[in-house]
């Protein structure tokens, strides 16, 4: 039986590492030789605000350029609205981030030409010829043309805001934390579009992030919660390092957990557009279930990562299925009917119209939930097949799920055990009705798995 190819450089949403170490310049200009010997002929570039982002940027343009694909260059701009971008105008996109990791990393993210991430099977390819370097060099009169075209967010920008024509959002006030990345240039920009006072936080780009680090945890957005409860804001809005993701404090200046953040937009979508498909990896909350109850939907799981969720959205409507709404449960929304991958700036804008349609605070939203507890752990291990056999076998008798990992579906309850795919480690998902209950169930797995731990 021939062996299944798997990625050896890419991770679920792209090649990241630490600048000098593993993502180098010559690195970068090798994944642009291969994106230019597999796609093109016109690739769009764009950044985060990070402060390798110039070298890195130009290390992929010379490899582009190098291999004959022209590359307009978009300067610095979340991913999603270089997606939008590559999807009306060009044949493919790289993007130059490292998301949500720390300032001294930085790494490349490959669009196709229909604004998703390349799949795993694109990835592979690319992958053989990085190591095999066989690449398309040309000759000195094929090399490739470059040109910058920054004045193409502006396009961006006016469709997120115009996706909502009959949003009366009422003079709301709204605070946004950027988190001194590329959103400072689009959300308040959005948000003021659509009627709303908008304060800022952390909204001058900056590559070393001096206010905060670029994954927007609670922790880290006191600031943005203080300037909610100082101007009155209905809520507060922050995005990760290439503003792919949104989170929110609610007008008291609360965390929302994400998944209560998915299953708000769901209800709000998909009560507008019932009967449809929500389509979302095996990690998210069972609250997409009760939702999808509330509003006559079915809900379809993938495995984790927004690129297999966004392809399964595309092949599922390929085939003649209603798809209203999909995500994750991490903050990363996407909403079909504008483009299908995570958009912070277009979840940011859904808010303030989920707002004005409910006529009810953010916090009551919230609390009219149905009540779930989750517990997310680490267990460190190099063991994680014999984990996941070990899992199989003990769990036999419940409902096993194992589009991604092992999911054990209990009534009221579930559990994920999924490795990681770059560390020695595995995560333990446990959700229930109440915390006791999912404490118990996560004391239940760790004791079945812990011999071989």
């Amino acid at each position: 039986m021939t062996e299944k190819k798997t990625k050896r450089l890419f991770g679920t949403n792209g090649v990241r590492g630490v600048i000098g170490e593993t993502m180098t310049p010559q690195l970068a200009m090798k994944i642009g030789m291969a994106l230019a010997s597999e796609r093109g002929p016109v690739i769009a570039l764009g950044r985060d605000t990070r402060t390798s982002g110039p070298a890195i940027s130009c290390a992929v343009s010379a490899g582009l350029l190098a291999c004959g694909a022209d590359v307009v260059d978009l300067g610095v701009l979340p991913t999603p609205a270089l997606q939008f971008i590559v999807k009306n105008h060009f044949d493919a996109g790289a993007v130059v981030t490292a998301s949500h990791n720390p300032p001294e990393y930085n790494g490349v993210k490959i669009i196709e030409g229909d604004g998703t991430e390349m799949d795993d099977d694109g990835v592979i390819v690319l992958e053989e010829r990085i190591f095999n370097e066989d690449f398309c060099i040309q000759n000195w009169d094929a090399v490739g043309s470059s040109w910058n075209a920054p004045e193409l967010l502006r396009e961006y920008c006016v469709a997120v805001a115009g996706a909502f024509p009959c949003l009366h959002a009422g003079n709301m006030t709204v605070a946004v934390d950027p988190g001194s990345g590329p959103a400072c240039a689009t959300t308040p920009d959005i948000l003021s579009h659509l009627g709303c006072r908008v304060h800022t936080i952390n909204g001058t780009m900056d590559g070393t992030f001096p206010g905060r680090l670029p994954e927007p945890s609670p922790e880290g957005l006191s600031g943005l919660s203080q300037l909610v409860l100082d101007t009155g804001a209905s809520f507060g809005v922050a995005h990760d390092g290439d503003a792919d993701r949104a989170v929110f404090v609610d007008e008291q200046g609360n965390f929302i957990e994400e998944n209560e953040e998915f299953a708000l937009m769901q209800r709000f979508v998909c009560g507008n557009h019932p009967g449809g498909t929500v389509v979302t990896p095996v990690s998210t909350s069972f609250l997409a279930e009760k939702v999808a109850a509330e509003t006559n939907s079915r809900v379809v799981y993938t495995e984790v990562g927004s690129i297999y969720v966004a392809r399964k959205m595309l092949s599922l409507a390929a085939n003649g299925v209603e798809v209203t709404f999909g995500g994750e449960g991490n903050g990363g929304i996407i909403f079909p009917f504008h483009q299908h991958c995570r958009d912070g700036g277009m979840t940011a804008a859904a808010m303030v119209a989920l707002l004005a349609a409910e006529k009810k605070p953010l916090s009551e939203l919230v609390a009219s939930l149905p009540h779930h507890y989750m517990v997310k752990e680490k267990l460190h291990t190099k063991n994680a097949t014999i984990i996941l056999e070990r899992a199989r076998k003990t769990f036999s008798s419940d409902n096993i799920d194992e589009t991604d990992g092992i999911r054990i579906n209990r009534e009221n309850a579930w559990a994920l055990l999924r490795p990681s795919g770059t560390e020695p480690f595995m995560r333990l998902y446990v959700e229930a009705d109440n915390e006791p209950a999912a404490r118990a169930f996560a004391d239940e797995i760790k004791g079945a798995i812990s011999s071989v731990l």
